[in-house]
């Protein structure tokens, strides 16, 4: 994996040191990619990269390549009071840029743990820094959670944009507006002078804007509201060119994704893209703005969803679609870059994994991410004027010169016969045979696993195991019929193809009975103890991450939301859910369980580990729990990932008898 790299990392700030692979693999694979986002500049010279630094922060660097001989420090956010997700060139000089933080407020105890936001601007040096999110109305008396965002970035005005802003009546909080003085406008914005105006008046119950690239304002979605509740749906409205008034476009249920999906603007062809079903799997189409109605169905599939919309430059110009049957794969509606693409497979046939990341406005220079299932991605520059590349910086620099393994798309029978497609990756070098293994089951439920570089697996597969992930019934991408009621209300089903995997392991000789264990994250670690309830004998160890314990608490956590009612609809109630709880089940369990949970988490809530270990422990069974302080549910700590890696490893190994 050793390249040539141009591009320079700022070691006296932490922003990540090469590990050595050989001697902690553990360090290496648990490290966050050394390139978190990237953006290019409107002319192309320059790239704004946001890397990592201690524990859960991160940094904003700047630098021009063969210009530059060290990047700037623009932004530096400590992880702690709040994060630095995105930033994006608004001139050529000076950046947007998203932050974003949890917390848990004494007097809105009953909501539990927050998200709030804000969007900031910066020059490329970290100069004259603005904050955007600045909000009108009774701004002091309610929390502003929304920061708002940024829906076009002009790229005709040097340092402005359009972005929503939330408006707060005086007694509302910032995710439910009540009142004609509360809502989301948007505005124009001077990202150097603060000046703005207003584009689009305070409107309640707002989900979202879409604008055409050149700053007009085409299509606006209203969440409709049933009791001051959610109702799942969106109902859709656009424009007309030369018009101010607001025809209805569609109605969307995104609880059940029917109906048609606005998701950007053409403005060449005065029409909209948007995702709808289509003999029950999700398809592309394109419904025209001139107010005949007319939809185009541009690519669908009989056997996956296409669920991806390939964009390019500060316009967001779509330029293809994408799906993902074994592998992710791109259909270009744009002839010119069907050619590119087809080019960069030639000069990059190790790294099939190519994407356009960003591009200056003339679209001549781009940035590119190529990879593999071996490769964690590198980045390149690639001048189409003179039909050069050059090498930035490997996204994981720390594995440089690690063997990494294979990811194999297999297929498995079910217990009813249905065939479960996953991916299996075994250790480099090996037989396949009498294996140490794991069944990775993913999160979601709402998801699936796809082709291409894993951390988690890799580290497994560098230790010597075998790790096969299936695509269980439950999960997402294969159409309606695959889905069925959802991860939770057809557990049965899901986790009975998650303990199928681990029977396929074993008759396959790929793993010795005595040698199979599961590791799952969110969703995927309740389905790994769920499937130790279910089969007490099959797996001999379970590490779960973040999981989800007992349904009805999980529905519990969401009371106090305006969404409460649509996801536990969505869990399920009666014996199903009871049945469906771990917690309510731990005397069933006689593997020992290993979990990690950051008291931060929003998604999961850490009393769900909490009371597994407790249920556990109190039918004396081998129960830990490793809690992580102020982490949420994703664990973005280089030394907190390291150490579930060391130590879920030498777990396994200790109950399998390794």
């Amino acid at each position: 994996m050793r390249r040539n790299v141009i591009g320079f990392l700022v070691g006296t700030m932490s922003f990540g040191a090469m590990a050595s692979a050989e001697t902690d693999l553990a360090a290496a694979f648990g490290a966050r990619e050394q390139i978190q986002q990237i953006s290019m500049s409107p002319d192309g010279t320059r790239l704004a990269y946001v890397v990592p630094t201690k524990g859960q922060g991160s940094a904003l660097l700047t630098f021009a390549p063969g210009i530059d001989e060290q990047p700037k420090v623009a932004l530096v956010s400590d992880g702690e009071t709040d994060r630095l997700s995105a930033c994006h060139w608004i001139a050529n000089t000076r950046l947007v840029c998203d932050l974003w933080g949890l917390t848990r407020p004494a007097e809105l105890a009953n909501y539990g743990i927050i998200e709030f936001s804000r969007v900031v601007a910066v020059d490329m040096d970290g100069s004259n820094p603005k904050m955007l999110s600045k909000s009108t109305g009774a701004y002091a008396r309610g929390y502003n959670l929304n920061g708002g965002a940024v829906i076009d970035w002009l790229p005709e005005d040097d340092g402005a944009v359009l972005m929503t802003r939330n408006q707060l009546a005086e007694d509302r909080i910032g995710w439910r507006l009540g009142s004609s003085e509360a809502g989301i406008v948007v505005d124009r914005v001077d990202s150097r002078t603060l000046a703005s105006s207003r584009i689009e008046r305070v409107e309640e119950n707002i989900s979202s804007y879409l604008t055409d690239g050149h700053g007009n304002v085409r299509v606006k979605g209203i969440e409709l509201i049933e009791g001051n509740r959610n109702s799942g749906a969106i109902r859709y409205y656009y424009r007309l060119a030369d018009s101010k008034k607001w025809e209805q476009l569609s109605t969307y249920n995104y609880m059940s994704e029917t109906g048609f999906h606005p998701v950007a603007v053409d403005h060449e062809r005065n029409a909209v893209y948007g995702f709808d079903k289509e003999e029950g799997r999700l398809a592309l189409y394109r419904m025209a703005l001139d107010g005949s109605g007319t939809r185009e169905l541009l690519l669908a599939r009989p056997d996956v969803d296409v669920d991806g919309l390939i964009r390019i430059g500060r316009r967001n110009r779509v330029i293809g679609a994408s799906y993902a049957t074994e592998v992710r794969k791109s259909v270009y509606f744009d002839d010119r870059i069907a050619k590119l693409r087809d080019s960069l497979a030639k000069a990059l046939p190790e790294q099939p994994m190519v994407s356009i990341v960003d591009s200056s406005v003339d679209e001549n220079k781009l940035l590119i991410r190529a990879g593999s299932d071996k490769d964690p991605g590198v980045y390149y520059i690639l001048d189409r004027a003179t039909k050069q590349m050059a090498t930035f910086q490997p996204v994981r620099p720390q594995l440089e010169g690690v063997k990494l393994a294979e990811m194999r798309p297999v297929s498995f029978p079910a217990a009813d016969g249905t065939m479960i497609p996953g991916y299996l990756t075994l250790p480099p070098g090996s037989t396949g045979k009498n294996l140490p293994a794991i069944v990775m089951p993913h999160g979601g439920p709402g998801a699936r696993d796809e082709w291409g570089f894993d951390w988690m697996v890799q580290y497994y597969a560098a230790r010597g195991y075998a790790v096969l992930q299936p695509n269980f019934r439950g999960s997402t991408g294969y159409g309606d019929d695959w889905f069925q009621k959802n991860g939770f209300q057809s557990w049965s089903t899901a986790i009975g193809d998650v303990a199928d995997a681990g029977r396929w392991l074993i008759k396959q000789g790929i793993a010795a009975p005595s040698k199979l264990s599961i590791v799952g994250w969110s969703y995927g670690g309740y389905a790994a103890l769920q499937s130790a309830v279910v089969d007490p004998s099959l797996f001999k160890a379970v590490v779960a991450i973040a999981p989800v314990t007992d349904l009805p608490a999980l529905k519990e956590d969401g009371r106090w939301w305006s969404t409460y009612r649509l996801n536990a609809s969505f869990i399920g109630d009666g014996p199903q859910a009871i049945q469906g709880s771990p917690a309510r089940r731990a005397a069933s369990i006689k593997a020992p369980v290993l979990m990690y949970h950051g008291t931060m988490d929003r998604n999961v809530d850490i009393e769900q580990s909490r009371l597994m270990d407790k249920a556990l422990k109190a039918v004396g069974r081998d129960s830990r729990l490793v809690v992580f302080e102020n982490r949420d549910h994703y664990i973005e700590d280089n030394a907190m990932r390291a150490q579930m890696l060391r130590e879920s490893d030498a777990f396994m190994r200790q109950a399998m008898g390794l």
